[in-house]
């Protein structure tokens, strides 16, 4: 009972920060994809990133992460094909933090979770019957959190994204491959 009592003092004692919030501004650059009768580029762009961590040891936090992007899709085919979505990404992992004396902590992360594809529908960046679609992902990564003060920092990050290319359920655009997409980002992470 004394043991409990002098833990819970010691925890209430740590005014350490165990969760963070990261608002991080992104790019979306994914790698061309095909099987050779079907190749498929998207264009590059910018959207966002959040993502809530909690820390569960010093050396170990949870994350998931949510993030929003607008892509167009080309498909050259024996007819070509474009197709305009926003991408929503939500995944989910651990983070594996180094923590540095000062105000440097370098990270890395592997997380699971979906891209969900969602054709936008606007007039001659889409084609009749394109379905929303939605992908598991791979994401790893790494990057650097720097202290600002003991309650806010800046951070910048790159995560790869791995999953197979959409096709938005239209027959004879299939490019049957796994693509990459590389995401790096930097924003402030606000700890509490």
């Amino acid at each position: 009972c004394i043991s409990l009592a002098l833990s819970l003092s010691a925890l209430a004692q740590d005014s350490t920060p165990r969760f963070e919030i990261g608002l991080q501004g992104n790019g979306f650059f994914t790698r061309s994809s095909g099987d050779g009768d079907v190749q498929q580029t998207v264009s590059k762009n910018g959207g966002f990133l959040i993502d809530a961590r909690y820390s569960l040891t010093r050396w170990l936090s949870a994350d998931v992460a949510y993030g929003r992007n607008r892509v167009t899709n080309r498909y050259s085919t024996a007819e070509f094909s474009t197709i305009q979505s926003t991408v929503h990404q939500v995944t989910g992992g651990f983070v594996f933090n180094v923590p540095l004396s000062g105000r440097i902590t370098p990270y890395l992360l592997a997380e699971g979770g979906a891209l969900e594809f969602n054709p936008t529908g606007s007039a001659g960046t889409s084609i009749a019957g394109a379905h929303r679609q939605s992908v598991g992902t791979f994401a790893y990564g790494g990057g650097i959190d720097y202290a600002l003060f003991k309650w806010i920092g800046l951070r910048a990050e790159y995560r790869g994204l791995v999953y197979s290319s959409p096709d938005f359920d239209i027959r004879g655009i299939n490019p049957n491959a796994v693509t990459h997409t590389a995401e790096p980002s930097a924003g402030v992470v606000l700890r509490f």
